[in-house]
Parts: C-alpha cells; structure tokens; sequence
C-alpha cells in the first residue's frame, strides 16, 4: 500500500476541465467488505451548501451505482497517465462480471470506510450529499437526449451526485 497524507484543499491545483473530461477518474463506492470503481468523465468541484464539493454523474446501469446508493460516501480518484489502460478497463468492464480491482492489479485502499483506489497520486474522499436524477423532462435542450442517450440507452439516465469533500488525500 501506498503512503497518502492528507492535503490542504485549499492548495489543490488542478484544471477540472482536463482532469475529468481529458485524463478521467475512477468513482469508487461500497464498504470494507466490497468495494466496486468505475471510470467516468463527467463531473466537476465547487462550493455549494457552504461546502467544497465534488458532483459525479452516474448511469442508472452502472454497478458502481449500487454501491453509491447504498452508502453515504464515494472517492474520486486521480491517476498518473500510465493507468489510462487501467481506467479504459475499469470505463468497460462491469464488476457485476468479475471483480475489477482482481483483474486489473489496481488496489482497493480504505480511508475509514471509504474505498479509494491505491494507485491513485490524489484521492477526494467524498460525504454523499445528494442525489438527483436527471430525467427526459430536466432537458432544456433537445439535443441532450438525442446525443446522449440514444435508444439503445432509453430510459438509462444518469444520476448526479453531490458529494461533501471531506479530506484530500495525496501520495
């Protein structure tokens, strides 16, 4: 296991816009028992509520969903370019199939009982604040849908995620 320390939030660096979208993340979910990870591309940080948060996407299919629904905390992970294979697998793969952290070599780490991935450089240990789906009818543009959620993807619809930041954790 890798040594993290925590690390001031307030000194984090980082262009969100890059980072999600162009290099990814790994949201991982679930406890001390099972743990699952998922890779994903949207999302971003600010201040909400009076609090830095991080807000995640997820789709109604996703395993990892499962995990998050059922606890109060998730992680978002930041990785070295050399994972990109690592994050394309875990982006692919469903843990419903195989256990993904096995398979790939990543390790799960815990922060109490939030998982986060080991391998990661920095980690946002994330208090799940709320929980909105967003539906056909939140579409202010029509374009979305067609886009987005074609019919292969009917009714698979994402769920957005606010999350507390609770520590950031870097290595």
């Amino acid at each position: 296991m890798h040594q993290f320390q925590p690390y001031p939030i307030e000194l984090l660096e980082i262009n969100p816009f890059t980072k999600i979208s162009n290099e990814w993340m790994l949201i991982a979910a679930g406890d001390q028992e099972k743990a699952n990870a998922m890779t994903a591309s949207w999302g971003g940080f600010g201040v909400l509520w009076g609090k830095n948060v991080a807000f995640i996407f997820v789709r109604k299919s996703r395993y990892t969903k499962e995990f998050i629904d059922k606890g109060s905390c998730f992680s978002c992970n930041f990785f070295e370019k050399k994972y990109l294979n690592d994050l394309k697998y875990f982006g692919i793969v469903s843990g419903r199939q195989e256990d993904k952290f096995k398979t790939s070599g990543l390790s799960v780490n815990h922060k109490g009982n939030i998982p986060f991935v080991d391998e990661a450089n920095f980690v946002c240990l994330c208090k799940k604040m709320a929980a909105v789906p967003i539906t056909e009818a939140n579409f202010l543009v029509p374009e979305i849908k067609d886009k987005w959620y074609s019919d292969k993807e009917q009714d698979n619809f994402h769920t957005l995620y606010i999350g507390e930041i609770v520590e950031v954790l870097a290595r």
